[in-house]
């Protein structure tokens, strides 16, 4: 089953275009690579590329893939289809394929994107991406959509934004972590000191609201968060398919 993932982006056509096509911009927004680089090929064919991912201080998987993008459409929207491939031997994606479409608007752009890829290490493997692997490139792709929407709407940095979720995600686990300390923490050692049995034992219910806030409450305007998107098309009719013919990266 393939990833798809949507947004809309209050942008103009051509800035989000560039945002996305430029590797030394798209590395700065998409979580997913840690470098994007166009590798020597003929001007105006498919262009070849190299993406590297670091997973760990001392681990970088990398890859190459070769894409083609088709700038004007006579319905106005714009299209970019790839395939890619890594041959690391601890990477779980081997190879795949997949489009970013541009679809305007009269408030901004829809950008969205499908693709999909074979993973490697047999049955392991297949298990280990169906429940792990596969939910997190979703997650990942979907919140760097926004940090990019974020980028193009706002003015915020990719750079910033990754500051504002660490910063956002700190003060939720503060505050998990002071609601389960004065709950389980004898009254001397609890945040909430002589207050503690009171709200355990007389207002369960804001302890509650308050797990709820520290879990659930919807991110800040200035975070990027991957729910923002949708993760299926809106229609009841399927995205169209996009068939790459490109040549199959080396």
């Amino acid at each position: 089953m393939g990833l798809y993932i949507e947004t809309r982006i209050g942008a103009d056509l051509d800035d989000l275009w560039a945002r996305t096509q430029d590797p030394a911009q798209h590395q700065r927004w998409d979580l997913r690579f840690s470098e994007i680089t166009y590798l020597p090929g003929a001007e105006g064919g498919p262009r070849r590329f190299r993406y590297a991912t670091r997973v760990l201080p001392l681990l970088t998987l990398s890859g190459t893939g070769v894409a083609a993008g088709e700038k004007q459409r006579p319905d106005g929207t714009r299209t970019s289809a790839l395939r890619f491939a890594c041959p690391h031997p601890l990477s779980l994606l081997a190879e795949g394929s997949g489009y970013w479409r541009y679809v305007p608007e009269s408030d901004g752009v829809r950008f969205l994107t499908g693709y999909d890829y074979r993973p490697r290490w047999g049955a392991f493997g297949a298990v280990a991406d169906r429940l792990l692997f596969r939910p997190l490139m979703g997650w990942a792709t979907a919140w760097s959509f926004d940090r990019l929407r974020l980028w193009l709407e706002r003015g915020i940095t990719p750079e910033r934004a990754l500051v504002n979720w660490l910063a956002e995600l700190a003060v939720r686990a503060l505050v998990l972590t002071g609601c389960l300390a004065g709950l389980v923490l004898e009254p001397s050692l609890s945040p909430f000191g002589s207050l503690a049995p009171a709200l355990a034992y007389f207002c369960p219910l804001l302890l509650v609201v308050a797990l709820s806030l520290a879990l659930f409450k919807a991110p800040l305007a200035v975070t990027p968060a991957a729910r923002r998107c949708l993760r299926a098309p809106v229609t009841a009719t399927r995205a169209p398919r996009v068939l790459c013919t490109l040549e199959k990266p080396v």
